[in-house]
């Protein structure tokens, strides 16, 4: 690839530059260098994109001095954008449910390795997570098994150049609405006096221990340990605090489980039982639980928690593998963790991860 131009002639060539781009590569195909010259179209009208991420920025109040040192020099990843587009999924046995199977998922992710990191992590932090605990009213156990998913407690953050990701993939376009605001947050962290050094994290822009988002970050990230830096990448306390911040500022409801196991009899009628509302967010992941009602209720019908669970709690149940199997009844907190990843493979797994941490 070309090398990136200064922003500033980006700007001023930034008409010319459009028209260059939308030539498109039918027309380059047609020269002998047509990967050469594809590359040099690509890197300047991503360089004409930054340009107008820089005016942005500097509407927002965002110095040059930041803007320089965030965004100049970059070039286009298209590894980020293969890893964007790519199906994640190795294809898990699919049950009677239509949905690849939840026990698959499971015993690929909580697998005893990372039990027994989390377990491991819980005696060397554990005066510290339950302080974070009773701080904020986020199991210790949620917290831990939080940060055993997303970096194997802290041993795999990622390696990726956050802007050049972010500002690859805003600039790609597919979800530019995401992206090109986490662009933006990133460049209000070093403004704020992040390190620039510190930018590194996944493909998708999650960083830290937490994996949070840059916008995620600004708003929530906690100085824990009071050193004024929130560090989420290196200090526990910083990491546990901001954790247990999101889960809070999320919701988290103080006192009630995740949900609990439950036996679900035959007599049981789900269609009865069925959720006809439309969640407003993610509804493909919220269409499979079943109508909320009270554990009272749910006993009437024969389905008996497993754990103990007041019986004024609303619950939700949700039969991942279908009737045959494991049943549980989710609470208000569950939604909290969908809160971090919008997907029941990853609720389940962490909750279920949380449950063995904590015995």
């Amino acid at each position: 690839m070309t090398s990136f131009r200064p922003l500033r002639t980006l700007i001023h060539a930034a008409a010319a530059l459009m028209a260059t781009v939308a030539i498109g590569p039918a027309a380059h195909a047609q020269q002998g260098s047509f990967g050469a010259n594809l590359a040099t179209v690509e890197q300047d009208g991503f360089g004409v994109y930054l340009a107008t991420v820089a005016a942005t920025a500097r509407g927002q109040g965002i110095s040059q001095n930041t803007i320089d040192r965030v965004l100049g020099g970059l070039t286009v990843n298209n590894r980020v954008i293969a890893l964007d587009r790519e199906n994640v999924s190795s294809g898990p046995a699919v049950t009677s449910t239509g949905f690849s199977s939840m026990a698959t998922y499971l015993n690929r992710h909580n697998t005893p390795a990372r039990i027994s990191g989390g377990t491991a992590a819980m005696r060397r932090v554990g005066v510290l997570a339950n302080e974070v605990e009773r701080n904020y009213g986020v199991p210790a156990e949620i917290i831990l098994a939080i940060w055993g998913h997303e970096t194997a407690y802290g041993a795999v953050k990622g390696s990726f150049d956050l802007p050049q990701a972010l500002a690859t993939l805003a600039w790609e376009g597919r979800r530019r609405d995401l992206f090109e605001p986490e662009l933006l947050a990133v460049l209000r962290m070093v403004e704020q006096g992040v390190p620039r050094s510190d930018l590194v994290g996944s493909h998708a822009g999650a960083f830290g221990n937490p994996q949070f988002l840059p916008s995620v970050y600004l708003r929530l990230a906690v100085d824990g340990d009071r050193d004024g830096d929130r560090d989420i990448w290196n200090s526990d306390a910083d990491t546990l605090h901001s954790v247990a911040n999101y889960f809070r500022d999320a919701g988290w409801r103080v006192g009630q489980p995740w949900g609990v196991r439950a036996y679900v009899p035959n007599s049981v009628n789900r269609a009865a039982v069925a959720n006809h509302v439309t969640a407003p967010v993610c509804p493909r992941v919220h269409e499979r639980h079943s109508r909320w009602m009270t554990v009272r209720e749910w006993r009437e019908l024969g389905v008996i928690p497993q754990d103990p669970l007041a019986d004024d709690v609303m619950a939700t149940l949700f039969e991942p593998d279908g009737a045959a199997a494991p049943g549980y009844l989710l609470t208000q907190n569950y939604r909290v963790i969908l809160e971090y990843n919008c997907s029941n493979y990853y609720a389940m797994s962490v909750g279920l991860l949380a449950d063995e941490i904590s015995r």
